[in-house]
């Protein structure tokens, strides 16, 4: 299984679109940012966690769930960069590959050393736009399919047809 970690805060920082929406509003910023992993997670399928600082968000730690994107807010005394280590340890096996998306260049050799890749903010962000892309292209495709008929149609009757089945004149 392909396991994608996320440094939240890193990310945020990181990204032009994010870093402004950050500026006016952090929790609409993580917000977007979980949106953004729900819709690659959906495209490629992999199991995405993004780790949150509790520094942001006082309190006990919190994990839940938004969409299939695993969301943790750490501990009050625990690092963002303590928990991707720990959960780097945890999921590591022969079958995860795991992948940290963070531009900390000391958690990447960290990481690095523990078997895991390490993604960039800039080469997820690029990651992002290419599925973006493909998501883009696969639902025009999906658009642009004719429905099977039994009967060969001319587009201009099989638009037709296609008009009543929908209601329109």
């Amino acid at each position: 299984m392909n396991i994608l970690i996320v440094d939240g805060y890193n990310i945020i920082g990181a990204w032009p679109e994010l870093r402004k929406l950050k500026n006016h509003d952090l929790a609409s910023a993580r917000d977007r940012l979980i949106q953004l992993m729900a819709e690659y997670q959906g495209f490629t399928g992999y199991r995405v966690i993004v780790v949150f600082d509790a520094h942001y968000v006082k309190g006990t730690e919190k994990k839940y769930r938004d969409f299939k994107v695993e969301v943790i807010f750490t501990r009050e005394n625990e690092s963002a960069d303590e928990r991707i280590e720990k959960l780097a340890i945890e999921l590591s096996n022969i079958k995860n590959q795991i992948s940290v998306a963070t531009s900390d260049f000391t958690e990447q050799w960290v990481i690095f050393g523990q078997g895991a890749l390490r993604v960039s903010a800039r080469e997820l962000l690029t990651e992002l736009e290419l599925t973006g892309k493909k998501i883009g292209k696969s639902l025009k495709k999906f658009h642009e399919r004719k429905t099977n008929s039994k009967i060969p149609l001319t587009d201009e009757v099989a638009e037709v047809f296609e008009k009543w089945r929908r209601g329109e004149k």
